[in-house]
């Protein structure tokens, strides 16, 4: 199970870490994936980063801005986004999988409900 929290609204240019906290024992073998999705658009990949912390890969939208870290003691990754652009504006969701998915949402076999990110200009 995983579990999103830290969003909320925020102004253009500044910032939010979310977080994602997950249930089982087994986390550190899961690649990790936040995506997002705007009302009336289809689920975009934001970043993703591996079981171990040494590859992180990130969308062009928000290279640059948002850094995605993970630790495996307390089971949880986070997504920090700085700079932020009412374009941003999305529910946020992890996801974990046990291969090296990236931005293939099939290859997901867990979800969590997802957070509000809502960005004023």
């Amino acid at each position: 199970q995983l579990l999103e929290s830290g969003g909320g609204l925020v102004q253009a240019g500044g910032s939010l870490r979310l977080s994602c906290a997950a249930s089982g024992r087994a986390f550190g073998s899961y690649a990790m994936g936040w995506f997002r999705q705007a009302p009336g658009k289809e689920r975009e990949f934001v970043g993703t980063i591996s079981a171990r912390s040494d590859t992180t890969i990130y969308a062009d939208s928000v290279k640059g801005r948002s850094t995605i870290s993970r630790d495996n003691a307390k089971n949880t990754v986070y997504l920090q986004m700085n700079n932020l652009k009412p374009e941003d504006t999305a529910v946020y969701y992890c996801a974990a999988s046990l291969i090296w998915a990236v931005n293939d949402t099939r290859r997901y076999m867990h979800w969590g409900q997802g957070t509000q990110v809502s960005v004023s200009s």
